[in-house]
């Protein structure tokens, strides 16, 4: 049976459990991280030696790095609903993928949710915080006119493209910070909140990690 490692209030543990949900997979969830310590064990450092997570472990394989489980278990259980067969079709979500892991995430989740929500607020540089909020805006004047054109990032269906950006989202509408009118965004939002896997695992509390730099 698939075994996934990690806390359920980590986004990137979030990716992969919404997929897993999405795929219907049997699996053992084995919290790991935060409170529920492991990281630093033997065993954990033997399945992935930067003690993050998430982790999977499936047979005898295993496979660490959020966006590499993803496209593992799209390949290996999504048949070509998740994985199409022509690297052409492929690239029109691992480019919002890769977008995201290059772009959105350093600015929104390095630069806001942690330097705004994680910090303690005495501790803040409120400068890098306004500065990777305009960021943030700017990145999100890309997605809006996609998204005024087509229901989901890569086309007409959800795709692997929606899990990292759409994770993001229960955060980013969540906090009290200035966001640009994103009326497509928002709709897509409210697309993604229809699906019971996204509102299982990404519509997570976070309270606990506020003022939190270390968990």
């Amino acid at each position: 049976m698939l075994r996934v490692w990690g806390r359920r209030n980590s986004q990137n543990v979030q990716k992969v459990m919404w997929l897993v949900g999405e795929l219907g997979l049997p699996h053992e969830h084995i919290d790991a991280g935060g409170p529920f310590g492991k990281l630093s064990d033997a065993g954990f450092g033997a399945l992935n030696p930067n003690r993050l997570v998430p982790v999977i472990e499936d047979g005898g394989l295993v496979v660490w790095e959020s966006h590499a489980i993803l496209r593992y278990l799209a390949a290996t259980y999504g048949g070509e609903t998740w994985w199409p067969p022509g690297a052409g079709e492929r690239s029109a979500f691992d480019r919002w993928m890769d977008w995201c892991q290059a772009h959105w995430q350093p600015a929104f989740v390095s630069g806001v949710f942690w330097g705004l929500y994680r910090t303690p607020e005495a501790q803040r540089d409120m400068g890098a915080v306004n500065r990777s909020l305009a960021t943030c805006a700017e990145l999100m004047k890309i997605v809006e006119p996609v998204l005024a054109k087509r229901p989901f990032l890569a086309g007409d269906h959800f795709t692997l493209g929606d899990i990292p950006l759409g994770a993001s989202l229960y955060r980013y509408f969540g906090l009290d910070i200035d966001r640009p009118a994103l009326p497509a965004v928002e709709a897509w939002y409210e697309r993604l909140k229809q699906r019971p896997d996204y509102r299982e695992h990404v519509m997570v509390p976070f309270d606990d990690l506020k003022g939190r730099l270390a968990f």
